[in-house]
C-alpha cells in the first residue's frame, strides 16, 4: 500500500513537470513570435515610415476611382438605348429647311413636314437665321413645337442655335427686337471685362427667352490681316484683350445655365485674306510658334472658362501640313485643339454650305473627314442625306469605328443633360 501511495505521488509529480515544461514552452515559442513581428514591423517602418501601424479594414477596399458626374451617367445610360442611326443623327446640326429636305424654301413654323422629318431624322440640333424669326411669339412656339416633336418619339432633345454675336451678327436683336450691342471691336476697345460679361448675360437672356440654347459665339480670333473677313467682329489686335474679352464673354452667356458658348473660328481667322463664305480656299500662311504665341491664346482662355463649344472654320493653315481645311484635318482637331491645348469639350465645324467646303467636296465627303478629324457635330451640310448615309456606311465599313461614333455621342449627351435635353 505504501509503496503504492508512492508511486502515485510520483506520477503527479511528473504530470506537474510535464504541465509546467509544455506551458513554459507555450510562453517561449509567444515571445519569440511577438518579438519577430515586432522587428518585422520596425524594419518596414524603417523603409517607408509614412505607412501607419495598422490600415483599418474598410480602407483596402475603398475605391480609388472618381465617382463619374452625374450627367455623364444619365448620357451613359441615355447612349445605351440609342440605335447607331439615332447616333449618328446626334452628330448633324442643320437648318429647318434643309430638315425638310428644301421642300420649303424658308421655314417660319414648326408644322407637321418638321413633326415628320424629326421622326425620321432625329437630328442633334436645328440652327435658324434672320428669315426664320418674323416675330417674338412665332419663334417661341416654332422653336417650343420642334422640341416637342423630337421629344415624343426620340429620347434626346434639340440643340435650337442661332449666331447672336452682338454687332454686325445679330438675329435675334435685328428680328426680334431685343436688346442691341455694339461691335465687339468697341468692347476690346474699351477693355472692360465686367461689361463684356454683362453683354454676354444679356444675350443670354435675350435668346434663351425663346427657347435657344446654343449660341455660335464669341469670335475668338485676333485681328492681324487687314483682309481678314470678320473686322469688327473682332475684339482686338491684342490677343492679351482679346484673350480677357472671350472669356468674360463666355462666362456671361453661360452664367445661366440655359446657353451654350461657342468660340470660334479655331485655330485662328483673323490672318486670313479672303473669305470662305465666297472663295474656293481659304490658305494662311502661319508658323506653328506664331499661332501658340498669339491665335490660340484666346482660345485656351475660353476653354478655361469652360466653353461648351468651340468651333473650327475652314481655314486651310500651311504649318499643319496636310493641305486640308482645319475642320477636316486631324492634325488641326484631335493634335492642336484636342492634344495641345487639351480641349475635352464639343467640337463643331463651322458650316458645310459655305463654298470652302461645298466647292470642293460632297457633303458625304466632308462629314466623314470631318469625323475622321475629330469633329463631333457637322453643321449645316448641304445634304443632310447624303451625310448621313456616308457616315453611316463609313461605320458598316468600318472606315470609322462604332467606338469612335460613340465617344462623339456621349459628349453631345453629356452636355445636353445639363440642359435637361435627356
Amino acid at each position: 500500500m505504501a509503496k503504492k501511495k508512492k508511486k502515485q505521488k510520483k506520477n503527479v509529480g511528473q504530470f506537474i513537470l510535464l504541465t509546467i515544461m509544455i506551458f513554459f514552452s507555450a510562453g517561449l515559442i509567444t515571445a519569440m513570435f511577438t518579438l519577430n513581428r515586432q522587428r518585422t514591423n520596425q524594419n518596414a517602418e524603417a523603409e517607408n515610415p509614412d505607412v501607419p501601424e495598422s490600415i483599418p479594414e474598410e480602407t483596402e477596399i475603398q475605391e480609388t476611382t472618381e465617382p463619374k458626374d452625374e450627367y455623364q451617367l444619365v448620357a451613359e445610360l441615355t447612349l445605351q438605348e440609342m440605335t447607331m442611326e439615332e447616333k449618328i443623327y446626334q452628330l448633324f446640326i442643320v437648318t429647318p429647311e434643309v430638315l425638310v429636305d428644301n421642300v420649303v424654301n424658308c421655314v417660319v413654323q414648326s408644322g407637321q413636314m418638321t413633326k415628320k422629318a424629326l421622326e425620321q431624322k432625329p437630328v442633334g440640333g436645328i440652327i435658324y437665321f434672320s428669315q426664320n424669326l418674323e416675330a417674338p411669339n412665332q419663334t417661341k412656339e416654332m422653336l417650343s413645337m420642334a422640341q416637342s416633336y423630337i421629344r415624343d418619339s426620340h429620347p434626346v432633345g434639340l440643340w435650337l442655335a442661332v449666331d447672336e454675336e452682338g454687332g454686325t451678327v445679330a438675329r435675334v436683336a435685328d428680328n426680334l427686337g431685343t436688346t442691341q450691342y455694339s461691335d465687339m471691336s468697341v468692347y476690346g476697345e474699351r477693355g472692360d471685362v465686367s461689361e463684356v460679361f454683362m453683354v454676354g448675360s444679356g444675350i443670354a437672356e435675350d435668346i434663351s427667352q425663346f427657347g435657344f440654347n446654343l449660341d455660335f459665339a464669341p469670335v475668338a480670333d485676333v485681328y492681324i490681316d487687314e483682309g481678314n473677313e470678320l473686322q469688327n467682329r473682332i475684339f482686338s489686335r491684342d490677343p492679351a484683350v482679346v484673350s480677357e474679352m472671350v472669356a468674360s464673354m463666355v462666362e456671361g452667356l453661360q452664367n445661366s445655365g440655359a446657353v451654350s458658348a461657342t468660340l470660334k473660328h479655331f485655330p485662328g481667322l483673323g490672318a486670313e485674306n479672303g473669305n470662305t463664305h465666297e472663295d474656293a480656299f481659304a490658305y494662311i500662311e502661319r508658323t506653328y510658334e506664331e499661332l501658340e504665341n498669339t491665335e490660340f491664346l484666346p482660345f485656351k482662355a475660353g476653354i478655361n472658362a469652360g466653353a461648351d463649344f468651340v468651333m473650327v472654320g475652314h481655314q486651310i493653315m500651311s504649318c499643319a501640313g496636310d493641305e486640308l481645311p482645319s475642320d477636316l484635318s486631324p492634325v488641326v482637331i484631335t493634335d492642336w485643339l484636342r492634344g495641345n491645348l487639351g480641349y475635352n469639350g464639343i467640337v463643331v465645324t463651322d458650316a458645310h454650305n459655305m463654298n470652302t467646303i461645298s466647292e470642293n467636296y460632297s457633303s458625304g465627303e466632308s462629314a466623314v473627314l470631318a469625323i475622321q478629324a475629330g469633329a463631333d457635330i457637322v453643321l449645316m451640310p448641304e445634304n443632310l442625306n447624303e451625310a448621313f448615309q456616308a457616315v453611316y456606311d463609313a461605320v458598316e465599313q468600318q472606315e470609322i469605328s462604332e467606338e469612335r461614333i460613340n465617344e462623339s455621342v456621349l459628349r453631345i449627351l453629356t452636355a445636353k443633360a445639363k440642359h435637361h435635353l435627356l
